[in-house]
């Protein structure tokens, strides 16, 4: 049997803007997704802390030690420029891997100045 479990995740990250005006995505880090296992275009959920928006989009990869978190498109309606987030994306396993598995997880506050 499969599961479906967190692969990776961004906690408590900032949001820098909030792009109206594009196709639509979230831009994060390169740095960010490396440590967290995130794949430019992969399918992300992305939860407001600030209001308890919930809402899925995909990854952009944005410059390398930016710190940055771009809200773009439609999903720039539902952020403001200084809101934290958390920033997941899930995997399937087998069931038999649950007990070894470990997803990647970065505190985001660990990487601000």
């Amino acid at each position: 049997m499969e599961l479906e479990v967190l692969k990776s995740k961004i906690h408590r990250a900032r949001v820098t803007g909030a792009e109206l005006d594009y196709i639509g995505s979230i831009t994060i880090d390169e740095e960010w997704m490396d440590l967290t296992g995130l794949y430019e275009f992969e399918k992300v959920h992305v939860l407001n802390i600030n209001n308890g928006e919930r809402f899925e989009t995909y990854v952009i990869r944005g410059e390398k030690g930016s710190r940055d978190i771009i809200l773009n498109g439609a999903a720039a309606r539902k952020v403001q420029k200084g809101d934290l987030v958390i920033i997941m994306a899930y995997t399937r396993i087998d069931s038999a891997d649950c007990a070894q598995w470990k997803p990647k997880i970065i505190q985001a506050e660990d990487y601000y100045s």
